[in-house]
């Protein structure tokens, strides 16, 4: 007797072994569900030819090809992945729309004996979930912003709160993006940033680990990070939350930011580079006294003008733009971990 495998529309509610995307890689990279494993039963030059053979020959051929190599791949899968699993194994299996590929994989891990479900939807089932939980779970906690010009340690700051067991959300983090032009990757390949889709399943991992009854500190971010989107529930809780500037002096942001990014002084042809993008915006003769400054090592002449002419202003349009409720400004010195400690005392006893 054929055993049918078990059926959920709701596996975020249940517990399993393993969570197994049988999609292509190129749709598991896009974005898939936490935690799963991608274990394509077709991958993508055989979804192409599938689909070619498809529309350009007839189904019935198409279908032969895509089972033949369908029932390979799930044969290499048992010989590898699956070779060791005990019998009470118990994965969670699915594919794009819940239908023959994950169907496929299920009905023979079934045979086998193991309790096999099948995400009904597939993947669109989880994006349906994960679109309707950021419309409504971002309203569920109070946020509090960190502000302060570029350089004033924002980002240290909210590590080490997060050291002392307080939520942050670390939008940047998420996103893979520092959020500035001088702050990205330099050496080896940088890695990408996630796709919408990607940012939005991590997004919410991240806000489903909070409990709604402590606040949740950010960044002073843009909606935009990079490439990638707040989704507009996210945003409009952020922008109407109580914000906290940190106020330090350039010549302590300056040394900071020397610190922080010694690759603006081990790279000057890279650094010239990612100047030149900003040519547009202030023209040759500015540009060209930065490289004057790169020339002749003043490093810290370069990011003091780079700060006071590019950086510093836009933060302030930004910052007046997105952030209404300025609550206080807390200056410090500098950023030693005395400053800091004395800092985070302050912000954790904000009411």
């Amino acid at each position: 007797m054929l055993r049918s495998p078990n059926y959920t529309q709701q596996p975020w509610a249940e517990t399993y072994s393993e969570i197994i995307d049988v999609r292509s890689e190129s749709e598991f990279a896009e974005d898939h569900m936490p935690d799963a494993i991608n274990l394509p039963v077709l991958d993508d030059a055989e979804r192409a030819k599938v689909g070619t053979l498809f529309k350009q020959v007839c189904p019935f051929d198409a279908r032969k090809v895509g089972a033949s190599l369908v029932a390979q791949n799930i044969a290499r899968h048992l010989d590898t992945h699956l070779a060791a699993k005990d019998k009470d194994y118990h994965p969670l299996v699915y594919c794009w729309r819940g239908g023959q590929r994950s169907n496929s994989m299920a009905l023979v891990l079934k045979q086998i004996g193991w309790s096999v479900t099948v995400l009904e939807g597939g993947y669109k089932t989880y994006r349906a979930y994960v679109r309707d939980q950021l419309e409504h779970l971002p309203e569920q906690f109070t946020y509090r912003v960190l502000g302060g010009l570029t350089g004033s340690g924002k980002t240290h700051i909210l590590r080490q709160l997060t050291k002392r067991n307080i939520q942050v959300l670390d939008l940047e983090g998420l996103a893979n993006h520092r959020g500035s032009l001088l702050g990205q990757e330099w050496e080896g390949k940088p890695s990408p940033q996630p796709s919408q889709k990607g940012f939005e399943s991590i997004l919410l991992q991240a806000l489903q680990g909070f409990e709604t009854s402590k606040p949740v500190w950010v960044e002073a971010e843009s909606n935009k990070i990079g490439q990638v989107y707040l989704p507009s529930s996210l945003w409009q809780q952020i922008k109407q939350a109580k914000c906290v500037e940190v106020e330090l002096p350039q010549a302590a942001r300056v040394e900071w930011l020397l610190q922080e990014y010694p690759h603006l002084i081990t790279h000057p042809d890279l650094l010239k580079r990612k100047l030149e993008r900003l040519k547009s915006r202030y023209g040759w003769e500015k540009l060209n006294e930065w490289y004057r400054f790169i020339g002749a090592g003043e490093w810290h002449n370069l990011v003091e003008d780079l700060l006071s002419h590019h950086y510093d202003p836009a933060y302030t349009r930004s910052i007046t733009h997105c952030y209404a409720h300025i609550e206080q400004k807390l200056q410090l010195t500098d950023l030693s971990d005395v400053s800091v400690d004395g800092l985070l005392d302050t912000l954790v006893s904000l009411p």
